[in-house]
């Protein structure tokens, strides 16, 4: 049911016939030899040959040096790798050949029906067979005798038909061979894409590691400075500590002497306090006297001298910054003259 009602819908079948045998290049039905390609399209040999040729301005012929070269399918942007033998080493499509034969067969044999060519607006009866070159449109002879066009230069309409046609033909051999350039160029900036990502991640990874590499080389620094002021504050606490069990030894001798001596004043007979209060007092001067110990100087507590000054390194880290490379502004600007260009 579906394909009697596409039947239906395009015409005929031989009009859906007529369609399939159509080249997409010079939008005529295939002339011999009708070559295919990979991808399974066909073309007209010439027509291959012209698209071949807008994209491979080098390619001389079949006995150049040249290995080959390549181009895209015009219906599908398949691309088409070609030895040396360029179109020539594409196969021929027979079997197209062959229904081409047969439909122009069966389209000559057909009776010439009044609404297959197109007729004239004011003579009815007259076919459209001139053209007119000053008008640039289409017309009958009647009009060219009798009617709007009688002072007008014309030509056959065939002859401006195939002139159209050729030129028409180099147009899209042209915008074929632009479109692979386009794509050429397109192919060109996804690979300069994906290496620029690359080398971001490189430059990234680098970057990285001299940072690590820099934290580490100050955390390094950090704990040898700390250690050495840990080392300072053992050595002048130690001190410190030494004088204090000094000066508690002295104040518990003194603080003996002192009860001796208040229990000698509690002494009521003077004869037994006489006999010790001397020796007593001879042993509380030199104990007095003999009684000096180390002091330590004014600051001697202070760490002023471990005070380290990161100013000149926090100014270098904000100055941090990537080298200019000449090389690279010289690239920029070659790409910008070439994209103007």
């Amino acid at each position: 049911m579906d394909f009697q009602a596409g039947i239906l819908r395009d015409g005929s079948p031989m009009d859906s016939l007529e369609k399939q045998l159509i080249c997409p290049i010079c939008l005529e039905m295939f002339s011999k030899p009708v070559v295919i390609l990979p991808c399974q399209h066909n073309l007209c040999r010439k027509c291959a040959n012209d698209v071949f040729q807008a994209a491979n301005p080098y390619w001389q012929s079949r006995g150049s040096v040249i290995s080959g070269g390549r181009f895209r399918c015009p219906s599908c942007r398949h691309e088409v790798l070609l030895d040396r033998h360029g179109v020539y080493g594409l196969q021929r499509n027979l079997l197209v050949e062959n229904i081409i034969d047969i439909y122009k067969q069966e389209f000559s044999s057909r009776p010439l029906k009044k609404g297959e060519h197109p007729m004239c607006k004011e003579h009815e009866d007259e076919r459209i067979n001139i053209y007119c070159i000053t008008c640039e449109v289409p017309t009958c002879s009647m009009c060219k005798v009798f009617g709007a066009h009688k002072d007008c230069e014309v030509a056959p309409l065939q002859t401006i038909f195939q002139g159209q046609k050729t030129e028409l033909n180099n147009c899209i051999s042209m915008l074929v061979a632009g479109n692979d350039r386009i794509q050429t160029i397109i192919s060109q900036l996804e690979d300069s894409c994906r290496s620029t990502e690359e080398n971001s991640e490189a430059a990234r990874r680098e970057l990285c590691a001299r940072f690590d590499a820099l934290a580490a080389l100050l955390e390094e620094k950090k704990s040898e400075l700390l250690e050495r002021i840990t080392r300072e504050q053992g050595d002048k606490t130690g001190f410190v500590q030494g004088l204090i069990c000094q000066y508690k030894e002295q104040l518990e001798k003194s603080s003996r002497l002192v009860e001796t001596a208040i229990q000698a004043m509690e002494e009521t007979g003077g004869a037994a306090f006489l006999m010790n209060a001397k020796q007593l007092i001879k042993t509380i001067v030199e104990a007095s006297k003999g009684g000096r110990l180390e002091k330590i100087e004014h600051g001697y507590e202070s760490m002023d001298a471990f005070s380290v000054s990161l100013d000149h390194l926090a100014e270098a880290v904000r100055a941090l910054d990537f080298d200019p490379a000449e090389e690279d502004e010289e690239y920029f600007d070659g790409e910008e003259e070439e994209v103007e260009e």
